[in-house]
């Protein structure tokens, strides 16, 4: 196969594809025997001739194929990007997969399908009754620490816009995205440079992958809390967790580490235990809503093809004074939600469906801090630093209203008032004015009021006075890492446990994740491969 970098209209069809090939390589359209969407995403360089950018495979007989290798202005070779297994002998295999999100549901899907029948256990709930747990939440104001926004089946990126960033891709991440349409999401994801999966589809999906793991010999235990491991002469011998009141051990040789970024209570308890870990940078700050519409019209121009998808932006900034201000996990046509999972907190996230036609566009500005700015040196004073804001914040309105304030206001450090303008807060609990110096510090509220200036500059019209800011945005991703081997992936000083993903601070959203996820499952069994 080879890859050719063409330009195709907005509503392009496969002839138009197979013309634009012909006229570069130059062939006729019958030498071609496939094509396939490799890279695809909308050229914004003249917005009155928006088109796509796309990369395409095109398969020709062999002797063509090695005729046009030669024209490497023209086009390349495409990898084969193929993955099989090797072969291992696990029949006496069991290990424990501790958590259900995308780091533990592809590690637990790689080792059930080479038959080595993983269990996973699971603090929250299935996706149907777990939806009940955030629903109550939300309606109730009745929080349940094990079951949330963070905790349960698929974790925290079940409710989220479920945006799949690869980065390049490889054999494994193009695993990871066939395993997702198998399990029911759009072909599309493969090639998109918006790819996503929708809140309201992820359920679906997140259970089909946790069918086929279990026709695969795999098991899930829901409403099980780890708590410890069981070694004996350096040799893991159990797990222990909690499930409906009652401490269970189960026998176990290896363990997957899965946790998730907001499991704070167990990585405490992990590090008191001896795990090793260092603390690590990340961003806060505060999710921006703007009217939906008034973003196309920015991202897109006034007249746009209403056939166009709802547009996203990506936006960063670098102060003089160091520090970073950046966008982060857009969600067009999206809604603000609640995220916290613990008791008297708030904690802001995005989410969108599938459609991406709310009203709202929101996504969150951060600001980098580092662990000089936690306060302490201890390795866990970046959980304490998350907490403090968010304990702040609730206080701001002694309860789960969001703190919200205008764009106008944070920029001229003016107290917000109830008077509302052209964007109408999505946050589904409730909110009240509040300035963010009441629950941020100062150099986080100074840098993103500055950061407003650079993003119009860049992004024309993006300062809007009336659009809101809710906060705080604090989960943005693991505040520790979790040393371990690079070789073997196991944790330092701790045999046969293999911390991974976003809860060990080796991932930053859902790909990065389930690939961390494949990849210590594949270290894991390379113990037991077959010469």
């Amino acid at each position: 196969m080879l890859r050719i970098d063409v330009k195709l209209p907005l509503n392009f069809t496969q002839n138009d594809i197979k013309i634009k090939i012909c006229s570069i390589l130059p062939i006729e359209q019958v030498d071609i025997r496939d094509i396939q969407i490799l890279k695809l995403s909308l050229d914004l360089s003249d917005k009155s001739k928006i088109c796509h950018k796309a990369a395409i495979g095109v398969c020709l007989d062999c002797e063509l194929e090695e005729k046009f290798k030669l024209r490497k202005k023209v086009c390349s070779p495409v990898d084969d990007l193929s993955f099989s297994h090797k072969l291992y002998d696990v029949k006496n295999l069991r290990p424990v997969v501790i958590g259900a999100g995308p780091c533990g549901l592809f590690a637990a899907l790689t080792l059930a399908e080479v038959g080595a029948r993983p269990i996973v256990l699971e603090r929250g709930l299935p996706v149907d009754e777990r939806e009940v747990e955030v629903e109550k939440f939300i309606k109730l104001g009745i929080l349940n620490p094990e079951c949330n926004v963070q905790f349960g089946e698929g974790g925290a990126g079940t409710y989220s816009d479920g945006k799949l960033k690869s980065g390049a891709l490889n054999k494994y991440k193009l695993k990871i995205l066939n395993e997702f349409i198998e399990a029911g999401a759009t072909n599309d994801i493969t090639y998109s440079s918006t790819a996503h999966l929708g809140t309201d589809k992820l359920g679906e999906i997140v259970k089909n992958i946790r069918t086929k793991i279990i026709n695969l010999g795999g098991s899930f235990i829901f409403g099980a809390k780890f708590t410890k491991f069981v070694y004996k002469n350096d040799k893991l011998e159990a797990v222990k967790y909690i499930k409906d009141g009652n401490e269970i051990i189960l026998p176990c040789t290896d363990v997957i580490l899965a946790i998730g970024h907001s499991a704070r209570d167990t990585i405490t308890s992990l590090y008191e235990r001896g795990f090793q870990m260092i603390p690590k940078g990340f961003g806060v700050g505060l999710r921006i809503e703007h009217p939906r519409e008034y973003i196309n019209e920015l991202v897109y121009g006034k007249n746009y093809d209403k056939s166009l998808e709802t547009a996203t932006y990506h936006l960063v900034t670098h102060l003089k004074n160091g520090r970073s201000v950046y966008s982060f996990c857009m969600c067009p046509g999206g809604t603000v939600v609640p995220a916290t999972n613990e008791q008297g907190g708030i904690v802001t996230n995005g989410m969108s469906v599938f459609n991406r036609d709310a009203n709202n566009s929101n996504c969150a500005l951060l600001v980098s801090v580092t662990p000089d700015d936690f306060g302490s040196d201890h390795v866990l004073a970046g959980l304490d630093f998350q907490r403090k804001i968010e304990k702040r914040a609730f206080s701001v309105s002694n309860s789960y209203r969001a703190p919200i304030a205008k764009m106008k206001d944070i920029l001229e450090s003016k107290m917000p008032n109830s008077e509302l303008g052209r964007v109408q807060p999505s946050y589904p609990m409730g909110t009240i004015p509040c300035s963010p110096d009441e629950y941020l510090p100062e150099y986080i509220t100074s840098a993103l009021a500055e950061s407003f200036r650079d993003f119009d500059d860049w992004m024309s019209g993006f300062y809007l006075p009336d659009a809101v800011l809710t906060g705080p945005e604090t989960r943005t991703t693991a505040p520790i890492r979790m040393l371990r081997n690079e070789q073997t992936r196991e944790a330092i000083g701790n045999p046969h446990v293999y911390p991974a993903g976003e809860g060990a601070g080796y991932a930053g959203g859902i790909v990065t994740s389930a690939y961390d996820g494949m990849l210590s499952a594949l270290t894991l069994l390379e113990k037991f491969i077959i010469d």
